[in-house]
């Protein structure tokens, strides 16, 4: 079973919310208002490298 995960600043009011799972050698990535919609797979290092540019 895949375990997926809001962010932490999710509003919780059904806002624009992205949700991840982790894998060994792999991040999982989804829109949390599709569930059933299409993924993204990441690289553990590229995940990273989104989350740090998205911090500047």
């Amino acid at each position: 079973m895949i375990k997926w995960r809001k962010a932490r600043q999710s509003d919780g009011q059904g806002g624009a919310c992205v949700e991840v799972a982790r894998f060994p050698d792999a991040v999982a990535v989804r829109d949390s208002k599709n569930p059933d919609g299409p993924n993204l797979l990441l690289t553990p290092h590229t995940f990273q490298t989104i989350l740090n540019n998205l911090k500047h």
